[in-house]
């Protein structure tokens, strides 16, 4: 048997570096073919196929708020900054963007709906049904049917939450509450859409409910005594432990020469 012939070391290493130098020409090849084909105008985003619930943005304002943020090809786009630069465009809640091979993207929207305003009416801000804050041009929000809501930023769902909660009772009593506020020190205010005021006082659903359940239980009652119904309730007051204080229209406890007031 013959004996396998030993290269000599100064042979061997000239092979070993000719298959480098080998293999690295390949992976400069593919690499310089992988970066014209990134860079090939073929991959360019050509377009955009927005779906979802949009009814606020056009084509128009997505291209003119998004296309000019949007870098890259097909391949190298990054799709968390597209993202982004969907949700900052008003009543974008959220934006979902995938790629369409071999130069589309395809982009999923949902728009907030409005629940109420925020803040100061025609200010812009509004509360979403998820108790989001988010600001567009008031001219675009039917703002009369909507309720509005005030309070601290961070506690909006809170005030949200309190308004779903306590407009139902109203509702039976035929009142509809227009307006309600959390104050920064927690205490509720409520304005109804006769103009009438109530203040709620301190607490959670269940202890403003149980102040008002006895307001309304009584305020038939009280206001009969006067001649008067519940429509003519001016303001209330039910921050009193066993009670409350009351004003109705044309109803008064002052008195003008030893006289009331009609």
């Amino acid at each position: 048997m013959k004996k396998p012939i030993v290269l000599p070391m100064d042979v061997r290493l000239m092979q070993w570096m000719a298959s480098l130098m080998f293999a690295m020409a390949i992976v400069l090849c593919m690499a310089s073919g992988i970066g014209w084909l990134l860079r090939h105008p073929a991959f360019s985003i050509q377009g955009i196929t927005v779906r979802g619930n949009v009814t606020h943005s056009n084509s128009v304002t997505l291209r003119a708020n998004v296309v000019p943020q949007l870098t890259g090809n097909f391949f190298t786009l990054n799709l968390l900054q597209a993202r982004q630069a969907f949700e900052q465009i008003p009543w974008i809640r959220s934006a979902l963007v995938r790629r369409e091979f071999p130069n589309r993207l395809s982009v999923t929207l949902d728009e907030f709906q409005p629940a109420a305003q925020w803040g100061t009416e025609g200010e812009g801000k509004f509360l979403s049904l998820e108790g989001a804050i988010f600001e567009v041009n008031a001219d675009e929000v039917d703002a009369e049917t909507l309720p509005t809501l005030r309070g601290p930023e961070s506690q909006a769902k809170i005030v949200l939450d309190m308004y779903k909660f306590l407009k139902p009772m109203f509702e039976k009593m035929d009142m509809n509450l227009e307006k309600l506020e959390l104050s920064q020190r927690g205490s509720w205010f409520a304005q109804l859409e006769s103009g009438a005021t109530l203040e709620l006082g301190h607490g959670s659903q269940q202890e403003v409910s149980e102040r008002l359940q006895l307001f309304f239980k009584t305020l038939t009652q009280v206001a009969s005594r006067y001649g008067r119904t519940a429509t003519s309730l001016l303001s209330a007051d039910l921050r009193y432990e066993s009670g409350y204080a009351l004003r109705l229209r044309g109803v008064s406890t002052l008195a003008v020469d030893g006289l009331k007031k009609p």
